[in-house]
C-alpha cells in the first residue's frame, strides 16, 4: 500500500554536537514554525527527546511539505524539568543550549524567530547546531 503521508513530507536533519555526556538529562530538540520559537515548547510543532550518552547525535524528523521556514531550539535538559533552568541570576540559563542559524543567547535574552529560520533551501540539508554551555 501506497503511504501518502511521505508524499507530502521533507526529511530533515539536525547534526548537534559539543553535548556535555559527562552531565546527566537529556537532549530535547524542537522545531518551530513562528514566533513561539524559543520559548514556547508545547507551541513547537516537532520535538524528539533522548538520553544523553554521547557528545554528538544525529536527529531526523519528517516535516509538513507545507512549510516554507523552520526554526530549531537545542536543549541539554540537566535536571529532566522540561524547562530551561536559570543559573542564581534568574535570567541567563544554567543549562547548555543552541540554535539553528548559529544563533546565540544574547543580553536581551535568547535569539527571535527572524534571525533562526532556515528556509526550505536550508533546512533540507543537514543542518549543524552546536550546544553552548554557560
Amino acid at each position: 500500500m501506497l503511504n501518502l503521508t511521505n508524499l507530502f513530507a521533507n526529511k530533515i536533519t539536525v547534526n548537534v554536537d559539543n553535548i556535555d555526556e559527562k552531565k546527566d538529562g537529556q537532549i530535547n530538540i524542537f522545531v518551530f514554525k513562528d514566533d513561539s520559537f524559543p520559548k514556547v515548547h508545547s507551541k513547537a510543532i516537532y520535538m524528539q527527546t533522548r538520553k544523553v550518552t554521547k557528545n554528538k547525535e544525529v536527529f531526523h524528523f519528517e516535516i509538513s511539505n507545507d512549510f516554507q521556514e523552520i526554526a530549531i531550539k537545542v536543549h541539554h535538559d540537566e535536571n529532566l524539568d522540561g524547562m530551561v533552568t536559570k543559573n542564581w541570576t534568574g535570567i541567563y540559563p544554567k543549562e547548555g543550549l543552541g540554535f539553528s542559524n548559529n544563533q546565540k543567547l544574547g543580553f536581551l535574552g535568547p535569539p527571535n524567530y527572524k534571525n533562526s529560520k532556515l528556509n526550505k533551501e536550508q533546512f533540507l540539508n543537514d543542518i549543524n547546531i552546536t550546544v553552548i554551555y554557560p
